[in-house]
């Protein structure tokens, strides 16, 4: 019995390697759990991106985090959601296979120089709200925005550019009460005060305060917060928006990182942060405070985010 089967997940790797070609020098990216490739489906030329797992031994199983990027994206069809088109799986490896995009985030603002028109940042912006605001009606935290894990594609409907949130392998679906996450998430730049601090409990309004970071670097043109450690982005944070109080902030002197004794910096205006004022103008400069609110139950919702002012003409703009 055991032969039958192991033949029958062999011939069906075999069936589904046969599907792909897949070029070894094409690599992409390299994770925590894998390696991902370019490769193109045979059947209609379409080029893809291909993520393989190795898994370790038959007792360990798919991983955790490989199980719940498939459970997540198999659960969100949206337009500014990268799309898992196909998946392999045994006890031996694991391989999702995804649309391809070209560019994300990262690279696109370094091929204009890191200089995004105030048009494009807003746009972006819209989608990156709609796609974040998607995953949280559907009770899911990402937990790793950053400009690396936004997609970009130039090739969209009407030639306009589409963003689509990938790398769901940090995120969570969640509930209520709130569990206690692990804070070995969200790359430390775009990582919330909360976390930061130590926050044992924390849910949606993380992706928001990293939201608010991308549309700062889009703005600005480089990050907002790139500190080189967890101390040293806090600082940055600090000295950009201000060292938190209680009064902002009920709750703060509870958190385990904080200390009374932090430097005590103001806030130094939006309008006084590199370019912000002529990118995003007034309106951007509201939400963008809204977003960044230290208090996470004060923050600005997804949802609230997509009805901004700002936002009002977006729709309406070419990019």
């Amino acid at each position: 019995m055991g032969e039958y089967i192991d033949d029958s997940i062999e011939e069906t790797e075999r069936r589904f390697d046969s599907q792909y070609t897949i070029n070894e020098v094409n690599l992409l990216g390299e994770g925590t759990y894998g390696k991902v490739y370019k490769a193109r489906f045979n059947r209609t030329g379409q080029t893809v991106a291909m993520k393989k797992m190795k898994l370790g031994s038959e007792d360990e199983g798919v991983p955790s985090t490989a199980l719940r990027e498939i459970a997540l994206l198999k659960e969100l069809n949206h337009e500014n959601i990268v799309k898992l088109v196909d998946i392999f799986c045994s006890c031996k490896k694991l391989v999702l296979v995804f649309e391809f995009l070209e560019n994300d985030l990262k690279k696109y603002m370094k091929s204009l120089g890191r200089h995004l028109a105030p048009e494009a940042v807003k746009n972006l912006s819209l989608q990156l709200c709609r796609g974040i605001e998607f995953c949280h009606s559907n009770r899911i935290i990402h937990r790793d925005i950053k400009p690396q894990n936004l997609l970009i594609d130039h090739r969209a409907e009407g030639g306009r550019i589409r963003l689509k949130l990938a790398d769901f392998g940090l995120a969570r679906t969640y509930s209520i009460p709130v569990p206690r996450y692990t804070h070995e998430v969200v790359t430390v730049w775009y990582r919330p005060l909360e976390i930061l601090l130590g926050s044992p409990l924390y849910s949606v309004p993380v992706d928001l305060w990293s939201i608010g970071c991308v549309i700062g670097e889009m703005a600005t043109s480089s990050p907002l917060f790139g500190g080189d450690s967890e101390i040293d982005t806090v600082f940055k944070v600090f000295q950009k928006l201000g060292t938190p109080t209680v009064e902002q902030w009920p709750g703060l002197s509870e958190l385990p990182d904080f200390k009374p004794t932090f430097p005590k910096w103001a806030h130094r205006g939006w309008e006084n942060i590199r370019n912000t004022q002529a990118q995003v103008g007034a309106t951007g400069i509201d939400l963008l405070e809204q977003l960044m609110v230290y208090d996470p139950k004060r923050r600005i919702s997804a949802r609230r985010a997509l009805q901004h002012p700002y936002f009002a003409d977006a729709d309406r703009m070419e990019h």
